[in-house]
């Protein structure tokens, strides 16, 4: 399959410069994550990037670096490559329709918390951002299991000694268009965004949003928490 390449060149620039961005982007294969990797590689504050993929990934910049690795649990091999970032934006995840309770909980709040863990130790100063989901339940009480998971999950990443973490919950995203990795169901219900946006702006945003939400988190003085989908339309226009 030949390279795909969507992007603009960055300025060259070897020195991390104030409010400069060096960012960990894992999920860069799926919607999510192909979708922030798309607008950091475009945006000037991002300097550097390093994928995380289990599989080689088909894009190709000049400050994109991919590091092709399939346990997520064992990151001792790679440990090295992590040092050196200020900000990780985590899409990586699984839907729970069809997943057994223990495997969504491994994948959903082991794992992530795993890699989590590795980075808060190398990189105090990091911003995490996690890609939660609307619903998700910060009590860790309520009826839905995945809401639950994802509430524990949220819960103790704000935990670790990252400089700040930031939980987003978006709702309905409506894809960035040229993207190889959106989900094929949103051809059949992309109709629904202009009327959402409408009627419930708080649940209904562009996936160039997210991305442009999560550069701009990194060096704003907010100290919202969890961020929905209000706060990413309203985190997206402040560049």
């Amino acid at each position: 399959m030949p390279v795909i390449d969507l992007y603009t060149k960055p300025r060259k620039n070897s020195i991390m410069s104030a409010g400069k961005i060096r960012a960990i982007i894992t999920g860069a294969t799926g919607m999510v994550g192909e979708g922030v990797l798309h607008e950091c590689l475009q945006h000037p504050l991002v300097e550097a990037v390093l994928v995380i993929n289990r599989k080689p990934g088909v894009v190709s910049h000049p400050k994109l670096k991919e590091i092709v690795h399939k346990d997520f649990f064992n990151l001792t091999a790679i440990e090295d490559q992590l040092k050196g970032y200020n900000a990780c934006y985590f899409c990586l995840g699984i839907s729970s329709v069809g997943v057994k309770k223990d495997e969504y909980y491994k994948i959903t709040y082991v794992l992530t918390m795993h890699v989590a863990g590795t980075l808060a130790r190398y990189n105090p100063d990091m911003t995490f951002v996690y890609v939660s989901g609307a619903g998700t339940d910060s009590s860790e009480r309520g009826r839905v299991n995945w809401a639950r998971v994802k509430g524990k999950t949220e819960n103790d990443l704000m935990k670790l000694p990252f400089k700040k973490v930031f939980p987003f919950r978006p709702g309905f995203m409506k894809p960035t268009k040229g993207l190889k990795n959106t989900l094929s169901f949103y051809k059949y219900i992309g109709w629904l965004y202009p009327l959402g946006r409408a009627i419930s702006p708080n649940n209904y945003c562009t996936l160039r949003e997210v991305g442009l939400a999560m550069i701009h988190v990194v060096n704003s003085p907010d100290n919202r928490k969890i961020i929905t989908g209000r706060d990413i339309i309203e985190l997206a226009k402040a560049g």
